[in-house]
């Protein structure tokens, strides 16, 4: 016999709405845990190749003459991302009121930082004497540039939605309207109550996860600029 399916077009919505927030809280900093761990495994490719290619060094081709990223572009760009990750740690202290505005103003100074960092980075590869051919370090140093800047594009839209999030409702001191937070307009009720009550676990977990991206940049400085 097929198993009925547990819910379905004529399911009553009262069975998929309002589950409580403390266990989507719960969910989002678990899931920024995992997320963390994924990206230290993918980071450690980079470093493998890089001390993997620098010690064969093939042809002498490794770093050939004239390859060196610039240490000065590549330092604003990592004090940018520290910078912007320390705003949304420091955040962390202003959860509990998360009405007022010390918060919504960290955030967004943070998001600036980040976002500069991003421009710097573009900035830095047009201003670099070489390319990604040039060697095995240029192959390296742009892939990992490259990836991470993604990954920290992708943080900032995590930061963006959740100081968005925080203005949207800031004057709201009871249930928003029906469908709100839900992403389905035709829904009765929303899925929380006070979609503000999540905005303090995406702190906690996007604080966890800017902070250790953040920590990579900085291991991706000191070895692509200074070793």
């Amino acid at each position: 016999m097929a198993a009925e399916p547990l819910a379905d077009e004529g399911t009553s919505y009262a069975v998929v709405e309002q589950e409580p927030p403390e266990i989507l809280g719960r969910n989002l900093i678990s899931a920024s845990y995992l997320l963390a761990g994924a990206t230290a495994f993918f980071f450690i490719a980079f470093v493998f190749a890089y001390f993997y290619l620098r010690s064969l060094n093939n042809a002498g081709m490794w770093k050939p003459h004239g390859v060196d990223a610039s240490i000065g572009w590549g330092t604003a760009v990592v004090a940018c991302y520290a910078l912007s990750a320390l705003l949304v740690r420091f955040s962390l202290g202003e959860r509990r009121a998360l009405r007022r505005s010390q918060w919504r103003l960290k955030g967004l100074a943070a998001l600036l930082f980040g976002v500069v960092g991003l421009v710097l980075q573009v900035i830095d590869w047009t201003q670099e004497s070489f390319g990604p051919a040039d060697g095995g370090f240029a192959s390296v140093y742009f892939g990992w540039t490259a990836f991470l800047f993604l990954f920290v594009l992708c943080t900032l839209l995590w930061l963006e939605m959740s100081v968005a999030m925080s203005f949207r409702y800031r004057k709201t001191d009871g249930p928003p309207p029906a469908g709100h937070a839900s992403g389905d307009p035709h829904r009765r009720a929303p899925d929380i109550s006070d979609p503000l009550s999540l905005i303090r676990a995406e702190l906690v977990g996007l604080s966890f996860y800017w902070t250790f991206l953040a920590g990579i940049a900085v291991v991706s400085w000191v070895i692509l600029y200074l070793i």
